[in-house]
C-alpha cells in the first residue's frame, strides 16, 4: 500500500468517525411498502416475485405523472438562489413531511441547458451549493433536488435519512424509486419552463438514482455520476459508512440475497437501456473508496462498455469524503463542468 493510498484511508475513516448520529434501527421486511403484506414467513418469496416483475417492468415502476401543483417561491434575502421549486411527491410515503419535494433553483444568466442536481445521503441543506453555482459560471442552470428524508423532507425523530438507506427493505426501495421520480418531476419542470437540453449529476446515493433517472427519462442528454458501483446492496454491506446498516440486515439476510432484493435500486440491471440512446455518461471514482469500494466500481465501468453505453470514466487517487477535498473536488468539477457544458451545448 502506497503512502497515498494510507493518507487517504486514514482520512476517511477519521471523517467517517467524527459523523454523529449513526442509529442502527432494527431490521424490517417492509412489505407493505411495495405492494405486499407485513408476512415474514413468505418475505423472501414475496421479493424474489417482485424483483423479477420490477426489473421487467422497470418503465412503469418509475413512471410518475407531472404534479399538477409546480410552485416556485421567491428566496429569502440573502439566499445565494433565485427561489425554491416545490411539488407533491408522485410517489406517497407514510410521512406527509416526505411526501412535499423541495428543489432549489439556480437560473443561469439566460434560458438554455439546465441539469438537475442530486447529493449525497444525508447531505445538509447547503451540500452541493458550489457545484450549482460553478454551473451557473458555464450558463448551465442548477435546479438542486432535496432527496427523500433529507433536510425540509425530514421526518419527526430522524434528523438522519434513515429511511432511504436503511434496514427496512421495502421501505428503501420505496424511498429510492420516490427520489427518482422526483428527479423526473423536477426534470419536467425544467422543460416547462423552456430550459434545454436537461442533464443531471449526483454524488454517492445522488449518483446511483441519478443514473436510473438517465435509463429511464429520455429528457435526459447528458448524466455527470460521482462515484458509481454496481449493486446497492453491496455497497451497504461493504461500505465504511453503512456498518449501521448492515449490523441490522446481516443476521437476517446475506449479502447474495441484499444484492438481489435491492437490484431494482442499482444501476447495473439498466445500463442496457442507454445503449443506442445518445445520452453520455460520465462516472467518477476513488481508487482508495472504503465505502464504493473500488471492485464495484470497476464492475460498473465494465458493464457499461460491455453494454455499448457512451461512458467516459475517470479513477482518482482518492476515497468517499476526500473527493470533496482539494486538489481532487478542483478535478473532478472541471471535468465534469467541460463534460456537460459540452454535450448540452
Amino acid at each position: 500500500m502506497s503512502w497515498l493510498e494510507q493518507t487517504i484511508r486514514r482520512y476517511e475513516h477519521r471523517r467517517w468517525a467524527a459523523e454523529p448520529n449513526r442509529p442502527a434501527l432494527p431490521f424490517a421486511w417492509g412489505l407493505e411498502h411495495i405492494g405486499g403484506r407485513a408476512d415474514e414467513k413468505h418475505a423472501r418469496e414475496f421479493l424474489n416475485r417482485f424483483v423479477d416483475e420490477t426489473l421487467a417492468n422497470s418503465d412503469a415502476w418509475f413512471a410518475c405523472e407531472t404534479p399538477p401543483d409546480y410552485q416556485l417561491e421567491p428566496a429569502t434575502d440573502g439566499a445565494p438562489w433565485s427561489g425554491i421549486v416545490t411539488f407533491t411527491s408522485a410517489v406517497s410515503s407514510p410521512w406527509e413531511e416526505n411526501n412535499r419535494v423541495y428543489a432549489r433553483f439556480f437560473p443561469a444568466n439566460a434560458i438554455g441547458p439546465a441539469v438537475v442536481v442530486l447529493p449525497q445521503w444525508n447531505a445538509d441543506y447547503a451540500a452541493h451549493i458550489d457545484i450549482c453555482r460553478w454551473l451557473n459560471r458555464l450558463g448551465i442552470t442548477a435546479l438542486r433536488l432535496s432527496l427523500p428524508y433529507h433536510d425540509h423532507r425530514a421526518i419527526p425523530g430522524h434528523p438522519k435519512a434513515d429511511h432511504i438507506v436503511g434496514p427496512n427493505i421495502g421501505l428503501t426501495l420505496q424511498a429510492n424509486r420516490q427520489a427518482v421520480c422526483d428527479a423526473r418531476c423536477c426534470l419536467r419542470w425544467l422543460t416547462q419552463r423552456g430550459y434545454g437540453p436537461l442533464g443531471i449529476l449526483g454524488t454517492s446515493l445522488g449518483s446511483c438514482i441519478s443514473c436510473i433517472t438517465a435509463s429511464h427519462e429520455p429528457l435526459i442528454r447528458a448524466a455527470a455520476l460521482l462515484h458509481v458501483s454496481s449493486y446497492f446492496g453491496d455497497v451497504v454491506a461493504t461500505g465504511l459508512t453503512t456498518i449501521h446498516v448492515w449490523e441490522s440486515l446481516h443476521a437476517k439476510v446475506s449479502q447474495e440475497e441484499i444484492r438481489r432484493f435491492w437490484a431494482p435500486i442499482s444501476p447495473i440491471p439498466y445500463l442496457t437501456k442507454l445503449r443506442g440512446t445518445g445520452q453520455k455518461l460520465l462516472a467518477i471514482s476513488g481508487r482508495y473508496d472504503p465505502t464504493f469500494q473500488d471492485e464495484f466500481s470497476e464492475d460498473f465501468f465494465s458493464t457499461a462498455r460491455a453494454s455499448e453505453v457512451s461512458c467516459q470514466s475517470l479513477r482518482l487517487p482518492c476515497g468517499h469524503y476526500s473527493l470533496g477535498e482539494a486538489p481532487f473536488k478542483w478535478i473532478a468539477g472541471w471535468r465534469f463542468g467541460n463534460f456537460l457544458r459540452r454535450n448540452l451545448a
